[in-house]
């Protein structure tokens, strides 16, 4: 058993991917479509640019990411695969057993200590005992069932625990992309999934500039904050963050709060 951390790569992705939109976009308006798969790699990213400017999304849905995600938690996969306009493939708790399962520790918990009959513990140092605990109780559980494979597999997950590591591939058109980037990269996000947000944002950038410059919490492309009094109230900061070079927002993202 280990602690674990997000873990993001990039599999695969459109080839020529801003040409590809580009392409799509003026077939809509072409009267000859000798050509239309001819864009010049400068040309597609300036039209990207207008097109997103002028809200024609749709030609964007014709590109796709791919990525695996690993180190991350359960608890985080549930509110990932809520985003409905996406391909999922996780690993199962069914087929695969979690013997001594990695887990995610909430970084909020360093500091902090729990009162115990025994007296105050260290709470990371609490939380990793009830993983170990957890486990345990996973193995005996598997072992009275008879040890069957899926099927005893299938009852003795009923206790792991949210915290327990999951392994997924996702699978994106970049207009779903976009949304759910500023769904959960915006402060009121859940820590982890904002983590993994943050890292599938660089890791497009780098290959697709023109869909993705702008991308962001939605309070970037709203010019504030949306949801009023239940805002963040650091749009500023997010518009600096955002908008700020590759190194210069994985600088200021690593000792963001």
């Amino acid at each position: 058993m280990r602690e674990v951390t997000p873990h993001v790569e990039l599999v695969r992705y459109t080839p020529d991917a801003e040409a590809v939109v580009a392409s799509a976009a003026k077939l809509c308006y072409a009267a000859d479509t000798a050509d239309i798969l001819q864009q010049e790699p400068e040309s597609a990213s300036r039209f990207v640019a207008r097109l997103k400017q002028m809200g024609h999304m749709s030609p964007i849905e014709h590109i796709v990411f791919t990525f695996y995600i690993e180190g991350v938690s359960r608890a985080m996969s549930h509110q990932l695969v809520r985003h409905r306009l996406a391909s999922y493939s996780q690993r199962s708790q069914r087929y695969v057993d979690h013997d001594g399962f990695d887990y995610v520790v909430p970084p909020q918990l360093a500091g902090h200590t729990v009162q115990t009959l025994d007296g105050p513990m260290d709470a990371p140092e609490y939380f990793a005992e009830t993983m170990e605990i957890i486990a345990a109780r996973y193995s005996h559980l598997n072992d009275a069932l008879g040890r069957s494979g899926e099927q005893s597999n299938e009852d003795a997950r009923y206790v792991l625990p949210n915290a327990c590591e999951t392994k997924l591939f996702v699978t994106m058109n970049a207009r779903e992309l976009l949304h759910f980037l500023e769904q959960r990269l915006c402060r009121r996000a859940q820590w982890e999934i904002r983590q993994v947000a943050d890292i599938m944002l660089r890791l497009v950038r780098e290959v697709c500039p023109a869909v993705f410059s702008g991308a962001g919490p939605k309070c970037i492309g709203h010019g504030g904050c949306p949801e009023g009094k239940m805002g963040c109230g650091r749009h500023a900061e997010m518009l600096q963050l955002y908008t700020a070079t590759t190194d210069e927002r994985q600088a200021k993202t690593q000792c963001h709060d």
